[in-house]
Order: structure tokens, then C-alpha cells, then sequence
């Protein structure tokens, strides 16, 4: 049984339905409907999305995602314009576009990911730029692909804790994804990273984790969240945790030196991500439901 904090709010108002009327009238898809992400009410009802490209259909079968799991469709090299066409019409200050893995693409789908950030540039040069990419298997040609086109932000999410990394997503690895925001940090972009609570780690590992974002990646933007299973074919979860302790959590980032930290239990990747960016203090569980 879920604890009374973990009540999410249900998707209403002109925002909302106009955001989605226009997501399926361009053929966009949104990481807040394919993962089922509890604030899709919240964020949209003031206009703001993650845009997911390279389809619905994911390559990898990680035991948290409700995204699907398959062979995607056929790549789609209009994306980034019918994306940044959709954008134009949101008046939006900050954006987040991420995707599903495409393993089965010999470049990751890191060209339609540069091309998309690219495009949403040009039509709106002040608008913010996020992006939450997949580790597109380490390679570093095709990290740089997405590194070059600039966006203000690259997150890509640790997850979970070292020892937990086979069973919550088995394609992919601590070191890797470790590797991805180092390289990043490097190329002279904004890092961001975030992990998910309530899988089986220890209090001890999450500290860990964080030590590890930061003196390995020089992370600055953190985000943790508890986990909700999506169905029952997913992992359960092992452990709901209080507002109470995502703030101590969000405490020990910021000593750590996390300069941006959103910690509480609804908190998703991109919740909040505008604030977030724009203020670099510890948000509170209060402002995260």
C-alpha cells in the first residue's frame, strides 16, 4: 500500500488538453505518457513536456521503464522539424527532449538527437535546451555528435546504485553512464544525473552514489526520486521513503557539492527542470507533492 504523500494530482485543465491535442496532432511523442509519469498533470497544466524522439519502442528492457520494450519502427528524419515546429507554437522557456535507446541504429539515433537539438535552436535561440540521452553504448563519436549541437543541459541518469545496476536496467552499466557525464563535464556542458530510491539500496550506497557523481563526473545537477512500479511485471517496490529523508538526502548532496538538487518523491528527471536551472538552491520535498 502506498503512504498518504504519494498522491498525484489527475491531469486537468486548458494547458494539459491543449498540450496533448497538439503532441498528437504533430505525431510526437512525450516521455510523460510512455513512462507514466505521476506529474504529467502537474507540468502540463503549465505547459511544459518532455518531447520524446526516435519513436515509442525501446531497445533495451530495463525492469523500472513502462516505456515499451521491441522492435522500433522505421527512423523518422522529419522529426526535428516537426519537433521544433510543435516547440514554436509552446512559447516555452525550457525544454526537454530525450528518447528511447536505439540500440538497433548503428549510431545510437545520436544524428536525429543533434539534428533535433540543432533545429529547436534555430527556431528559438533563447530557449533552454535540455537534454536527457541515452549512454549510446559509450561510444564517444556518437556522444560528441550530441555534445556539438550545444544543448545547455546533458543529463543522463545514473539510475540506481552500483550494485543494483544488472537487475534494474541489464543493458547498461554504472561505469558507462559514470563515463557519459565525465565526458560531458569535459566537453565544457552542464552535467545532470539523477537516481531513483526504493529499489534495495542501502542509505550507505546512495551516499556512495552521489560521492560518485561528484568526484568522478564533477556532476551539478542531481535529481532523486522514489520508485513506483508501473504494472506488476516490474520491479516492486522494495522500500517507500519519507519527505523526511529525500530532504536529508538533498542535504548531503548539497555538502557534497551539488550545486542544483531537486530531492523528494515525486520527483522525475525532468520536474521542475526550469527552476531547477535557474535556481541553484535544494528544492524541498514540499514543492515535489
Amino acid at each position: 500500500m502506498k503512504p498518504s504523500w504519494l498522491k498525484a494530482k489527475i491531469p486537468s485543465g486548458e494547458n494539459f488538453f491543449k498540450l496533448k491535442l497538439l503532441m498528437r496532432s504533430a505525431g510526437l511523442h512525450t516521455v510523460c505518457e510512455e513512462a507514466m509519469c505521476p506529474n504529467i498533470g502537474e507540468c502540463w497544466a503549465k505547459g511544459s513536456a518532455t518531447i520524446m524522439i526516435l519513436g515509442d519502442t525501446c531497445t533495451r528492457s530495463c525492469g523500472f521503464c513502462a516505456v515499451k520494450t521491441g522492435r522500433p519502427s522505421v527512423t523518422d528524419w522529419d522529426e526535428p522539424l516537426r519537433v521544433s515546429q510543435a516547440l514554436g507554437k509552446l512559447n516555452l522557456k525550457h525544454v526537454v527532449i530525450t528518447s528511447v535507446d536505439r540500440d538497433d541504429l548503428p549510431d545510437g539515433g545520436s544524428e536525429i538527437f543533434a539534428q533535433t537539438i540543432e533545429a529547436v535552436k534555430r527556431r528559438d535561440p533563447g530557449l533552454i535546451v535540455e537534454v536527457l540521452i541515452p549512454d549510446f553504448k559509450g561510444h564517444e563519436e556518437d556522444l560528441l555528435r550530441v555534445f556539438r549541437a550545444g544543448p545547455h543541459i546533458l543529463n543522463h541518469n545514473l539510475e540506481t546504485v552500483a550494485r543494483l545496476q544488472k537487475r534494474v536496467r541489464p543493458q547498461a552499466s554504472y561505469d558507462r553512464s559514470l563515463f557519459v557525464l565525465e565526458r560531458a563535464k569535459k566537453f565544457g556542458l552542464v552535467n545532470k544525473s539523477g537516481i531513483m530510491l526504493g529499489l534495495g539500496e542501502t542509505w550507505e550506497e546512495i551516499v556512495q552514489t552521489l560521492s560518485d557523481l561528484r568526484e568522478r563526473t564533477d556532476c551539478e545537477m542531481l535529481t532523486v526520486g522514489q520508485y513506483l512500479s508501473p504494472t506488476k511485471t516490474h520491479l516492486p517496490v522494495e522500500r517507500y521513503y519519507t519527505p523526511d529523508e529525500f530532504e536529508e538526502i538533498g542535504r548531503i548532496a548539497r555538502e557534497l557539492g551539488f550545486t542544483h538538487v531537486a530531492s523528494g518523491p515525486f520527483v522525475r528527471s525532468s520536474y521542475f527542470a526550469e527552476e531547477q536551472y535557474r535556481s541553484p538552491q535544494v528544492l524541498s520535498p514540499a514543492q515535489h507533492g
